[in-house]
């Protein structure tokens, strides 16, 4: 059950309710914790944030080889502590060597099969599929490849920051690398 501030009622959502532990009284105006405003016009301009697939930004910071559309940026979101988006590779195609910088970033294959290739000269591979997490962590010199012949390679892309911060690097890769199957400690 949830306490109307205004009249002490109860709210009820379909057969579900629920007790809260502070009164709902402390974000409505006047309350403590309302800052002058209500709990329904704060939560509208400083809540939740839908970007739809056709509100992307292409205007981020580009690699040759993929493109990237931005979502959650601090333009768009008011995201002070990340910056997430999209980045599809097509068939075959492949990225110049980069790194993020000081930026932790996490890829998610939602389509396709990727190729990682990392290193001072690129000397590791690994590959991941459909539903694969990626870790990458500050300053590791990477490249993306679409390893299909015939699918786009789509994956959610978020970084620890907001900078649009892509190092372009000049580097001669090792002819074949090293295939790296990592696993992590708990499943040895």
């Amino acid at each position: 059950m949830l306490r109307d501030p205004q009249t002490s009622g109860i709210f009820r959502f379909g057969r579900w309710a629920a007790e809260l532990e502070t009164p709902l009284g402390d974000l409505a105006v006047g309350g403590p914790h309302s800052r002058g405003r209500t709990n329904m016009s704060r939560w509208r301009t400083e809540g939740v944030r839908v970007i739809h697939a056709d509100e992307l930004d292409d205007a981020t910071a580009q690699t040759l080889g993929m493109h990237r559309r931005a979502a959650v940026t601090t333009e768009r979101t008011g995201a002070s502590k990340l910056w997430a988006g999209t980045v599809t590779i097509d068939p075959k195609a492949k990225t110049g060597a980069h790194h993020h910088g000081d930026l932790e970033s996490v890829i998610y294959v939602v389509n396709g099969l990727a190729r990682l290739r990392w290193g001072d000269h690129l000397e590791f591979v690994a590959e991941a599929a459909q539903g694969d997490f990626i870790y990458v962590p500050p300053f590791v010199p990477h490249q993306e490849i679409n390893a299909s012949d015939d699918l786009t390679l789509h994956c959610v892309l978020a970084r620890s920051g907001q900078q649009g911060l892509v190092v372009n690097l000049d580097i001669t890769p090792v002819e074949v690398p090293e295939l790296v199957r990592w696993i992590d400690d708990l499943h040895k």
